[in-house]
């Protein structure tokens, strides 16, 4: 990642990004609420983002840089591992932004300061391709409003808009701990506890918008020898039909330098049919002109 030749700021309103032909203006939404996942009480085992200190345990040396460990510079307690999101995700929005020429704004459904931002016009008017990350814990209460479902709606009607999104993992969702102990392993992540229920929000909006899809368990991209990612191989036979290019190429996302891989696949199942319709027997409600991407997370 370059150098930024510009100062951070924080705690401003976003200032709306003309529109350019040919150069698309990107946008992320994080559907948590920032305070409901860093309050959560640490005694509790299940359903919660890690400390930094766990962090630094687990990946030991990797954060003993005095700007990771330093208690004065960096948050140790749950914060600072939420933080960890947005230093990752730097290096991507200042490629798109060198490539597009439009900044990448990150909107939080309730941020560090409390603001509440719906997933509305606001987000969505400048917007051709939007990612909604589902980082919410399911505990916390985070659902798709009937105005929000329809200004996706809306977007989506737009000609040339895409929308991605990424419901993240559901591990342990069984009540029988040995269940949640194998699907611990199967995800392979020594940070993920035995029980751990993302993307009550996007799980809603795929609801809202007909999309009757619910990701499974987690998966982490396949690797090779070294821990370096296997390259991409796609089983076409098996796919469903209606499942887009990024719900089956995911194993191809960007890994972390020294995170563990794993070889399977995500899992996904056709919700219920007393809720939802048969994957790929009815389109959305309403005509799609854009391009729609449910990719799941690990």
């Amino acid at each position: 990642m370059n150098e930024f030749t510009t100062a951070r700021t924080y705690n401003q309103h976003h200032t709306p990004r003309p529109y350019t032909p040919g150069r698309r203006r990107l946008s992320i939404y994080v559907a948590w609420s920032y305070p409901a996942e860093a309050g959560r009480n640490v005694a509790e085992l299940d359903n919660r983002f890690s400390t930094m200190t766990e962090v630094r345990r687990v990946a030991w040396p990797a954060y003993e840089d005095p700007k990771w460990s330093d208690p004065l510079r960096f948050q140790q307690g749950i914060a600072g591992g939420l933080e960890l999101f947005f230093w990752g995700w730097l290096p991507f929005q200042q490629f798109v932004q060198e490539t597009t020429g439009h900044p990448v704004p990150v909107y939080q459904r309730v941020d560090q300061a409390g603001f509440f931002t719906p997933l509305d016009e606001r987000v969505l008017a400048d917007t051709d391709t939007l990612f909604v990350w589902g980082l919410d814990h399911m505990i916390t209460g985070q659902d798709a409003a009937p105005g929000e479902i329809e200004a996706v709606r809306d977007f989506l009607a737009r000609e040339g808009t895409c929308l991605a999104l990424g419901p993240h993992h559901d591990v342990g969702a069984s009540d029988e701990l040995a269940v949640r102990d194998a699907e611990y392993h199967h995800h392979g992540d020594a940070l993920v506890p035995r029980q751990q229920r993302f993307g009550r929000y996007t799980r809603s909006l795929m609801a809202g918008l007909g999309i009757p899809v619910e990701n499974r368990h987690g998966l982490r991209p396949a690797a090779t020898d070294g821990n370096r990612r296997a390259p991409l191989s796609i089983a076409r036979a098996c796919a469903p039909s209606g499942t887009t290019s990024s719900q089956r190429s995911n194993a191809a996302r960007r890994q972390g330098d020294g995170e563990r891989s794993h070889p399977h696949r995500a899992h996904r199942r056709q919700a219920r049919a007393r809720r939802h319709p048969a994957w790929g027997a009815q389109p959305p409600a309403e005509p799609v002109r854009g391009d729609l991407h449910p990719v799941p997370r690990r």
